[in-house]
């Protein structure tokens, strides 16, 4: 349970009785609705402030020319798997980096590392998803891959993680195949969120009752302007459309720092003019 966002333990507020309800009945007794007021103030509060600590990431992966990509997902949809593969073939590009966010443990940074890519651990405790001031700490312990990409790997949660910016360009949602088809419809602001959608685990379909179509359908109802790849992180099979589409964001990003620089610089050419006249 998120200790941070309001919907902890300590601040969810669930309407719930006690007492042992017959056939339903109207209540007549009143509720303080002060207690829900206050939540929900404190979670604007804490939504606020956020964005303001994900606008200074965002300005700063900006200014370093880095394309910054949030993973979102339920717990075991092979975001790890499936990043261990993707940094090991584009470290060689440029650089790669990976902020991994848990509640407990260091695993997922230790199989990144070991796949040969910087790698730090946010361990959250109860929080059940990451937010920007938490990354701004991460990056002064990890180097930014200047003129390359960050992935943070967010914590397993299909909730929370759809409602914190934490400065990157792209949320991508990895959906696997294991899970059932209606996740987007159960789940509609996380597919909302999301410029991307990754199919993982294609190489189970064999082996279960999926239906691909209806599940890019129900997507496609919830996003219609969501990007969806197919693929197998343990197979192999459609990575090349996303490491792909990976090195397009990044040579993006690389050519949106060089258009702020040459603007910059024509600007101070133009004080110096100016001074000289």
């Amino acid at each position: 349970m998120c200790s941070t966002c309001g919907c902890g333990e300590n601040e969810l507020t669930i309407h719930a009785h006690d007492h042992a309800h017959d056939p339903p009945h109207a209540h007549p007794h009143a509720h303080d609705h002060a207690p829900e007021v206050r939540r929900l103030a404190l979670e604007q509060d804490i939504l606020t402030k956020n964005a303001e600590f994900a606008a200074g990431n965002r300005r700063l992966f900006a200014e370093r020319g880095v394309l910054v990509l949030n993973l979102v997902s339920s717990p075991g949809s092979g975001k790890t798997t499936l990043l261990a593969r993707t940094v090991q073939t584009l470290r060689t590009e440029f650089p790669v980096a990976v902020i991994g966010g848990d509640q407990q443990t260091a695993n997922d940074a230790e199989r990144i590392r070991a796949a040969g890519a910087p790698a730090l651990q946010i361990n959250t405790g109860k929080g059940c998803h990451l937010d920007a001031h938490g990354i701004g700490h991460a990056l002064e312990r990890l180097p930014l891959p200047e003129h390359g990409v960050l992935f943070i790997e967010n914590v397993g949660n299909l909730v929370c993680p759809a409602d914190f910016d934490l400065g990157e360009a792209c949320k991508v949602v990895v959906l696997s195949v294991t899970e059932g088809e209606d996740k987007p419809l159960k789940y509609p602001n996380m597919f909302a969120a999301a410029g991307l959608m990754l199919l993982n685990k294609t190489d189970l379909l064999p082996h279960l009752d999926f239906d691909v179509a209806r599940c890019l359908d129900y997507a496609r109802r919830v996003n219609p302007d969501i990007r969806i790849l197919q693929l197998s992180a343990r197979s192999g099979e459609g990575m090349d459309a996303w490491l792909d589409w990976l090195r397009q964001g990044q040579r993006s990003a690389l050519a949106r720092q060089v258009s702020r620089l040459e603007a910059d610089l024509a600007a101070a050419r133009a004080r110096l003019a100016e001074s000289a006249a």
